[in-house]
C-alpha cells in the first residue's frame, strides 16, 4: 500500500508530494513490529523509567544515526509511579456494596481508577461531600474542591468526596489532604460524555489514597450523608531517569528551527502502540525520508519520554532553553495517537472556529491547521477538529507563545454520528477501546489512518523545512495563556487530563 499522490504548496522546494508518495505501509509497520517485539521482550510495556521505554529509545536513535542525523539523549530524572495491586473500593454502610476496579494492566475499566501518582492507603472512614453540585450543572463549571474554602467544615479523617470540575485534580487533592482527608475520591462531572471512569494524572506524588471513579458512584456514595466506604491502595513512586531523543538535520539556518515531536512511552499498563508508538513511527519514517534533504530552515525532530508521567519529557526540553533558544524555534508540530482503530481525522484548532471552548494557540498556529487541513482536502478526506487544551507535548510550547498544531485521530472519547458518517467506524464507541490497557498492541492500529497521517508528517516536514515564511517568524516570544477550560469529549485524552 502506498500514498496517493498530493499536491504540492508553491513555495515547497523539492516538492512534498514526491516525499510524501515515498511512504509505504511495510516501512510503517516495520517499525510498529519493532516497538511490538520490544514490548513483548521487555515486560509488555515501553514505559519510561523501564528497560522497555531504553531499548525502544535506542531503536530510533540508531535508524536516526544510520540516517545521517545529528542524534542525541536528553537525560531528565522523574517519580516513576506504579500501582502494584488491584485496588479495593467499597461502600460500607448504609449498604454494603463493593465497586469493580480498574486493574493495573488496563485489561477492563471498571468502576474506579487509581489515579496517577497516587498514595498508597488502607482507609475506612465516613464519606464527605464537598460542595457537589448535585443534581449535575447543564455545563462542567463545578469547582468542588478548587477553593480552601469548600473545606471549612470537612472532618479531618474523614474521605473528601469531590467532583471533577474546573480546576486541577492535584489541586482538588491538595485541598484535601490540607484540610485532613484521609483519602479523596473525584467522580466523573455528570454531563452528557461526562459519565465514565476519570483515568488520569495528579502531576506528582500526592501522599494520600486518590482515585477516579464515574458519576454514577459519586451520586452513590453522596446520599446518604454519613455514608461509610474503604478504600485500598498499594502504590508506588521513586524517582527514576530516562531520556528524550533528539534528531535535527546537519544543515538548515539554526535561527530558524522547524520542530516536530511524538512521545515514545506506553503506559506502564501496555505496549502503547496506537499511543503512541504510531506517532512515533510516522515521525521516524518523516525523519528518514527527508533525512538527505539540504534544508532552507534546521528541521528538529523529537521523541520525548514520561509523557505518560505528565508531560515530563517536553517540558523538561523547553524549560531548559534559553531565551534566544526559544526564538529560534518557529513552529511546534505534534503527532499523539494517530491510529486509533475506530478513528477520526483531527487537526488541532490553532484558530478556536472548532467550538471545543478551548483557547486559541498562539500567532501562527491557525496557518499550520489550515496547512494540515490542505493536507486531507487535497487527498478527498473529511476532517474535523481537536481541542487545542494544551494536554498533549504541544502544551509546553505553546505556553511560551511558540506556534502549535499537528494530528490526532482520538482516544477513549465517543465516536459521534457525524464522525462515522464522515470516516466509518462504528458511532458510539471509544475511537480507541484499548486506550491505556494492555491490549493496545499492534493488532490495535488502523493501517489506513496510520498511512494517511505518516503522509501529513511527511509533508508538513518537506513543507516547513524549505518555508522562507515560518509562523513563527519575527514573532516575540510570550508566555502562553494556559488552559483553564473543562475537557470536552470531543479529543479527551485522559492520560494529560489534570482536571
Amino acid at each position: 500500500m502506498t500514498m496517493p499522490a498530493v499536491a504540492a504548496p508553491a513555495h515547497a522546494n523539492p516538492d512534498p508530494a514526491s516525499l510524501v508518495a515515498a511512504v509505504t505501509a511495510d516501512h510503517i509497520q516495520r517499525h510498529v513490529q519493532a516497538l511490538q517485539s520490544i514490548a513483548d521482550t521487555h515486560g509488555g510495556t515501553r514505559a519510561s523509567g523501564t528497560s522497555g521505554y531504553d531499548a525502544s529509545a535506542q531503536y530510533v536513535a540508531g535508524r536516526l544515526r544510520s540516517a545521517g542525523l545529528n542524534v542525541a539523549l536528553q537525560p531528565f530524572s522523574f517519580p516513576f509511579y506504579q500501582e502494584n495491586a488491584v485496588g479495593t473500593l467499597e461502600q460500607v454502610s448504609p449498604e454494603s456494596k463493593s465497586y469493580a476496579p480498574t486493574p493495573p494492566n488496563g485489561s477492563t475499566v471498571g468502576d474506579f481508577f487509581t489515579m496517577i501518582y497516587s498514595g498508597a492507603g488502607d482507609v475506612r472512614a465516613t464519606v464527605q461531600s464537598v460542595d457537589l453540585p448535585l443534581p449535575p450543572t447543564p455545563t462542567p463549571s463545578s469547582t468542588s474542591g478548587c477553593e480552601t474554602e469548600d473545606f471549612a467544615d470537612f472532618k479531618a479523617g474523614n474521605i473528601a468526596l469531590i467532583q471533577r470540575g474546573s480546576c486541577d485534580f492535584a489541586v482538588k487533592a491538595a485541598n484535601a489532604k490540607t484540610a485532613g482527608a484521609a483519602a479523596v475520591i473525584i467522580f466523573n462531572s455528570g454531563q452528557p460524555g461526562r459519565t465514565g471512569t476519570i483515568q488520569a494524572t495528579l502531576g506528582n506524588p500526592v501522599g494520600i489514597p486518590v482515585v477516579g471513579t464515574t458519576f454514577a458512584l459519586g451520586e452513590d456514595l453522596a446520599s446518604p450523608t454519613g455514608t461509610v466506604a474503604h478504600l485500598k491502595l498499594d502504590t508506588t513512586s521513586e524517582m527514576r531517569t530516562t531520556h528524550n531523543v533528539i534528531a535535527e538535520s546537519p544543515g538548515g539556518d539554526s535561527g530558524n528551527v522547524v520542530m516536530l515531536g511524538a512521545h515514545l512511552d506506553s503506559v506502564v499498563a501496555g505496549p502503547g502502540i496506537n499511543d503512541n508508538a504510531s506517532g512515533s513511527v510516522g515521525l521516524l519514517e518523516a525523519a528518514l525520508l527527508t533525512a538527505k534533504l539540504k534544508p532552507h530552515n534546521k528541521v528538529r525532530f523529537a521523541w520525548w519520554g514520561a509523557e505518560e508521567f505528565g508531560l515530563r519529557g517536553s517540558t523538561e526540553y523547553v524549560n531548559a532553553l534559553s531565551a534566544d533558544q526559544l526564538g529560534q524555534v518557529k513552529l511546534y508540530l505534534n503527532f499523539d495517537m494517530i491510529a486509533s482503530p475506530n478513528y477520526a481525522l483531527q487537526v488541532y484548532d490553532g484558530d478556536g472556529s472548532g467550538g471545543s471552548g478551548a483557547p486559541v494557540g498562539p500567532p501562527g498556529s491557525s496557518d499550520i491547521e489550515k496547512n494540515f487541513q490542505s493536507y486531507y482536502e487535497t487527498l478527498g478526506l473529511r476532517h474535523t477538529s481537536a481541542a487545542f487544551n494544551g494536554r498533549s507535548d504541544y502544551g509546553p510550547f505553546i505556553e511560551k507563545g511558540i506556534p502549535a498544531g499537528g494530528i490526532f485521530t482520538g482516544s477513549d472519547g465517543l465516536k459521534t454520528a457525524e464522525e462515522q458518517q464522515l470516516f466509518g467506524g462504528t458511532a458510539g464507541t471509544p475511537y480507541d477501546s484499548c486506550y491505556h490497557r494492555s491490549c493496545d498492541t499492534a493488532a490495535n492500529i488502523n493501517a489506513k489512518a496510520l498511512l494517511v497521517n505518516t503522509g501529513a508528517i511527511v509533508y508538513a516536514t518537506a513543507t516547513y523545512a524549505f518555508d522562507e515564511n515560518l509562523p513563527g517568524t519575527g514573532m516575540k516570544r510570550t508566555t502562553g495563556e494556559k488552559d483553564t477550560s473543562s475537557h470536552n469529549s470531543h479529543g479527551e485524552h485522559d492520560r494529560e487530563l489534570t482536571r
